[in-house]
Protein backbone atom coordinates (compact mmCIF):
# COMPACT_ATOMS: atom_id res chain seq x y z
CA UNK A 1 0.00 0.00 0.00
CA UNK A 2 1.05 3.58 0.27
CA UNK A 3 4.00 5.82 2.25
CA UNK A 4 2.21 5.84 5.48
CA UNK A 5 0.30 3.48 5.25
CA UNK A 6 3.27 1.12 4.13
CA UNK A 7 2.45 2.12 6.20
CA UNK A 8 0.46 4.30 4.50
CA UNK A 9 -3.02 5.37 4.56
CA UNK A 10 -4.01 2.12 4.14
CA UNK A 11 -5.19 -1.53 6.79
CA UNK A 12 -7.64 -2.20 9.82
CA UNK A 13 -11.48 -1.72 9.83
CA UNK A 14 -14.20 -3.49 7.53
CA UNK A 15 -17.48 -5.54 9.20
CA UNK A 16 -16.37 -9.06 10.05
CA UNK A 17 -18.45 -11.47 7.37
CA UNK A 18 -19.49 -13.94 10.04
CA UNK A 19 -21.66 -16.29 7.39
CA UNK A 20 -18.30 -16.93 5.60
CA UNK A 21 -15.67 -16.81 8.70
CA UNK A 22 -15.85 -15.11 11.72
CA UNK A 23 -12.43 -14.05 12.19
CA UNK A 24 -12.39 -12.66 8.70
CA UNK A 25 -12.15 -8.58 8.18
CA UNK A 26 -11.05 -6.31 5.10
CA UNK A 27 -7.53 -4.56 5.83
CA UNK A 28 -8.62 -2.05 3.18
CA UNK A 29 -9.24 1.06 5.30
CA UNK A 30 -6.86 2.53 8.10
CA UNK A 31 -3.27 2.28 9.19
CA UNK A 32 -2.90 -0.48 11.12
CA UNK A 33 -3.10 -4.06 11.32
CA UNK A 34 -6.21 -5.75 11.10
CA UNK A 35 -7.22 -8.88 13.48
CA UNK A 36 -9.17 -10.95 11.00
CA UNK A 37 -7.50 -14.03 8.56
CA UNK A 38 -8.15 -14.81 5.08
CA UNK A 39 -9.96 -18.01 5.31
CA UNK A 40 -8.19 -21.13 3.71
CA UNK A 41 -9.22 -21.21 0.05
CA UNK A 42 -10.49 -18.35 -0.42
CA UNK A 43 -8.86 -14.65 -2.28
CA UNK A 44 -9.71 -11.42 -0.79
CA UNK A 45 -9.02 -8.83 -3.36
CA UNK A 46 -8.69 -4.92 -1.62
CA UNK A 47 -8.72 -1.95 -4.15
CA UNK A 48 -8.23 1.57 -4.59
CA UNK A 49 -10.22 3.62 -6.76
CA UNK A 50 -8.23 5.72 -6.22
CA UNK A 51 -6.17 6.87 -3.52
CA UNK A 52 -4.97 10.62 -3.40
CA UNK A 53 -2.39 12.92 -1.48
CA UNK A 54 -1.91 16.25 -1.71
CA UNK A 55 1.72 17.69 0.49
CA UNK A 56 2.92 21.11 0.77
CA UNK A 57 6.08 22.07 2.05
CA UNK A 58 8.75 25.32 1.47
CA UNK A 59 11.84 25.14 -0.63
CA UNK A 60 14.16 27.19 -1.16
CA UNK A 61 12.62 27.97 -4.83
CA UNK A 62 9.05 28.97 -2.79
CA UNK A 63 5.99 26.26 -2.04
CA UNK A 64 6.01 23.06 -3.16
CA UNK A 65 2.83 21.45 -3.98
CA UNK A 66 2.47 18.07 -4.94
CA UNK A 67 -0.64 15.96 -6.01
CA UNK A 68 -0.18 11.97 -5.92
CA UNK A 69 -3.16 9.56 -7.06
CA UNK A 70 -2.39 5.50 -6.88
CA UNK A 71 -5.01 2.34 -7.84
CA UNK A 72 -2.90 0.28 -4.76
CA UNK A 73 -4.07 -3.04 -4.13
CA UNK A 74 -3.99 -5.98 -1.51
CA UNK A 75 -4.67 -9.71 -2.64
CA UNK A 76 -5.15 -12.08 0.56
CA UNK A 77 -5.33 -15.97 0.97
CA UNK A 78 -5.66 -17.91 3.58
CA UNK A 79 -2.76 -21.03 3.86
CA UNK A 80 -4.06 -22.66 6.70
CA UNK A 81 -6.16 -22.26 9.75
CA UNK A 82 -5.11 -18.32 11.42
CA UNK A 83 -2.56 -17.70 8.61
CA UNK A 84 -2.79 -15.89 5.63
CA UNK A 85 -0.65 -14.71 2.67
CA UNK A 86 -0.69 -10.84 1.44
CA UNK A 87 0.30 -10.17 -1.68
CA UNK A 88 0.64 -5.59 -2.19
CA UNK A 89 1.33 -3.18 -5.34
CA UNK A 90 1.31 -0.02 -4.55
CA UNK A 91 0.18 0.25 -8.24
CA UNK A 92 -0.17 3.01 -11.31
CA UNK A 93 0.84 6.34 -9.87
CA UNK A 94 0.32 10.23 -10.97
CA UNK A 95 1.71 12.80 -9.46
CA UNK A 96 2.04 16.41 -10.31
CA UNK A 97 4.55 18.71 -8.46
CA UNK A 98 3.92 22.92 -8.54
CA UNK A 99 6.58 25.55 -7.34
CA UNK A 100 5.04 28.93 -8.28
CA UNK A 101 4.20 28.59 -12.05
CA UNK A 102 6.29 25.93 -12.88
CA UNK A 103 4.37 22.35 -13.19
CA UNK A 104 5.87 19.37 -13.65
CA UNK A 105 3.89 16.13 -14.39
CA UNK A 106 5.15 12.46 -13.82
CA UNK A 107 3.54 8.62 -13.95
CA UNK A 108 4.87 5.40 -13.20
CA UNK A 109 4.23 2.15 -11.27
CA UNK A 110 5.29 1.69 -7.43
CA UNK A 111 6.57 -0.50 -5.00
CA UNK A 112 5.38 -4.36 -4.30
CA UNK A 113 4.93 -5.81 -1.28
CA UNK A 114 4.32 -9.65 0.66
CA UNK A 115 3.72 -10.02 4.02
CA UNK A 116 1.99 -12.89 6.05
CA UNK A 117 -0.17 -12.57 9.01
CA UNK A 118 -0.81 -15.21 11.78
CA UNK A 119 -3.90 -14.68 14.34
CA UNK A 120 -2.45 -15.32 18.52
CA UNK A 121 -5.35 -17.52 19.90
CA UNK A 122 -6.17 -15.43 23.17
CA UNK A 123 -8.50 -17.85 24.17
CA UNK A 124 -11.11 -14.82 25.30
CA UNK A 125 -14.58 -14.18 23.19
CA UNK A 126 -13.77 -10.20 23.28
CA UNK A 127 -10.09 -10.09 22.74
CA UNK A 128 -8.06 -11.11 19.37
CA UNK A 129 -4.47 -10.45 18.46
CA UNK A 130 -2.78 -10.88 15.04
CA UNK A 131 1.07 -10.04 14.17
CA UNK A 132 2.07 -9.44 10.47
CA UNK A 133 5.29 -9.83 8.95
CA UNK A 134 6.30 -7.75 5.99
CA UNK A 135 9.08 -7.41 3.46
CA UNK A 136 8.20 -4.01 0.69
CA UNK A 137 10.50 -4.21 -2.01
CA UNK A 138 11.52 -1.58 -4.14
CA UNK A 139 10.70 -2.20 -7.43
CA UNK A 140 8.96 0.88 -8.46
CA UNK A 141 9.79 3.56 -10.96
CA UNK A 142 11.80 6.64 -9.83
CA UNK A 143 9.75 8.63 -7.77
CA UNK A 144 7.26 6.30 -7.48
CA UNK A 145 9.58 3.87 -4.92
CA UNK A 146 10.94 3.94 -1.28
CA UNK A 147 13.54 3.56 -3.25
CA UNK A 148 15.09 0.23 -0.50
CA UNK A 149 13.38 -2.32 0.86
CA UNK A 150 11.66 -2.18 4.12
CA UNK A 151 10.93 -5.08 6.21
CA UNK A 152 8.30 -4.71 9.60
CA UNK A 153 7.06 -6.32 11.93
CA UNK A 154 3.39 -5.22 13.48
CA UNK A 155 1.09 -6.14 15.76
CA UNK A 156 -2.37 -5.65 16.74
CA UNK A 157 -4.53 -6.24 19.76
CA UNK A 158 -8.24 -5.81 19.47
CA UNK A 159 -11.03 -5.50 21.83
CA UNK A 160 -14.82 -5.77 20.94
CA UNK A 161 -16.92 -3.72 23.67
CA UNK A 162 -19.74 -4.68 22.22
CA UNK A 163 -21.59 -5.58 19.12
CA UNK A 164 -21.67 -1.53 18.14
CA UNK A 165 -17.81 -0.62 19.44
CA UNK A 166 -14.67 -1.76 18.94
CA UNK A 167 -10.85 -0.68 19.81
CA UNK A 168 -7.41 -1.81 19.08
CA UNK A 169 -3.81 -0.41 19.33
CA UNK A 170 -1.41 -1.42 16.12
CA UNK A 171 2.26 -1.76 16.93
CA UNK A 172 4.77 -1.64 13.60
CA UNK A 173 8.51 -2.08 13.47
CA UNK A 174 10.54 -1.25 10.69
CA UNK A 175 14.18 -1.36 9.12
CA UNK A 176 15.09 0.06 6.46
CA UNK A 177 19.02 0.58 5.15
CA UNK A 178 19.64 0.14 9.10
CA UNK A 179 17.19 3.37 9.71
CA UNK A 180 14.61 2.48 12.05
CA UNK A 181 11.01 3.36 12.51
CA UNK A 182 8.54 2.68 14.90
CA UNK A 183 4.32 3.86 14.15
CA UNK A 184 1.58 3.41 16.71
CA UNK A 185 -2.00 3.20 15.99
CA UNK A 186 -4.95 3.47 18.05
CA UNK A 187 -7.75 2.99 16.32
CA UNK A 188 -12.21 2.78 16.60
CA UNK A 189 -14.44 1.06 14.75
CA UNK A 190 -18.26 1.41 15.33
CA UNK A 191 -21.38 0.93 14.20
CA UNK A 192 -23.47 3.45 12.61
CA UNK A 193 -26.52 2.18 11.05
CA UNK A 194 -27.57 -0.30 9.15
CA UNK A 195 -24.80 -2.09 6.59
CA UNK A 196 -22.72 1.28 7.84
CA UNK A 197 -19.62 1.33 9.75
CA UNK A 198 -16.91 3.84 10.78
CA UNK A 199 -13.37 4.44 11.89
CA UNK A 200 -11.39 7.13 13.55
CA UNK A 201 -7.32 6.12 14.51
CA UNK A 202 -4.44 8.72 15.30
CA UNK A 203 -0.85 7.62 13.43
CA UNK A 204 2.30 8.24 15.28
CA UNK A 205 5.27 7.59 13.40
CA UNK A 206 8.76 8.29 14.19
CA UNK A 207 11.95 7.45 11.77
CA UNK A 208 15.35 6.99 12.89
CA UNK A 209 16.97 11.12 12.00
CA UNK A 210 13.53 12.91 11.25
CA UNK A 211 10.58 14.72 13.04
CA UNK A 212 7.71 12.84 15.09
CA UNK A 213 5.04 12.29 12.05
CA UNK A 214 0.77 12.62 13.26
CA UNK A 215 -1.48 11.93 11.29
CA UNK A 216 -5.37 11.72 11.92
CA UNK A 217 -7.45 10.01 9.64
CA UNK A 218 -11.35 8.81 9.67
CA UNK A 219 -13.57 6.62 7.48
CA UNK A 220 -17.08 5.33 6.30
CA UNK A 221 -17.81 2.04 5.24
CA UNK A 222 -20.85 0.33 3.48
CA UNK A 223 -21.05 -3.35 3.42
CA UNK A 224 -23.23 -4.65 0.46
CA UNK A 225 -23.07 -8.66 1.91
CA UNK A 226 -20.86 -10.86 3.63
CA UNK A 227 -18.24 -10.71 0.79
CA UNK A 228 -18.36 -7.23 -1.13
CA UNK A 229 -17.78 -3.39 0.85
CA UNK A 230 -17.08 -0.16 -0.36
CA UNK A 231 -14.83 2.33 1.67
CA UNK A 232 -14.30 6.04 1.66
CA UNK A 233 -11.55 7.76 3.70
CA UNK A 234 -9.64 10.86 4.65
CA UNK A 235 -6.67 11.69 6.60
CA UNK A 236 -4.64 15.00 8.08
CA UNK A 237 -1.40 15.41 8.97
CA UNK A 238 -0.50 17.22 12.06
CA UNK A 239 3.01 17.65 11.29
CA UNK A 240 3.45 21.37 12.10
CA UNK A 241 3.48 24.35 9.25
CA UNK A 242 3.97 21.69 6.11
CA UNK A 243 0.36 20.69 5.21
CA UNK A 244 -0.75 17.46 3.90
CA UNK A 245 -4.03 15.45 3.39
CA UNK A 246 -4.98 12.00 1.86
CA UNK A 247 -8.23 10.56 0.67
CA UNK A 248 -9.33 7.90 -0.82
CA UNK A 249 -12.12 5.32 -2.24
CA UNK A 250 -11.81 1.55 -2.44
CA UNK A 251 -14.05 -1.60 -3.29
CA UNK A 252 -13.04 -4.85 -1.83
CA UNK A 253 -14.28 -8.44 -2.32
CA UNK A 254 -13.81 -11.84 -0.53
CA UNK A 255 -14.01 -14.75 -3.35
Amino acid sequence: MSALKTLGFTLLAGLSANAVAAEFSFDHTGSGVGTGITPVGKLAWEQSLPSYSYSEEKTENGKLKKSTYAADVLLRTGLAEGLELQLGWDGPQWTQSKVGKTKESKHGLGDVSIGLKKAIELDDEKMSMAVLAQAVIATGNDEFTNDKDIYSLGSVVAYDHSDQLTTSISMIYEVQNSNWAVTAVPTVEYLIAGNWSGFSELVYRKQEGQDVEYNLGSGVIYAFNERAQVDATIGLDLNGQDKGYQAGFGVSYLF
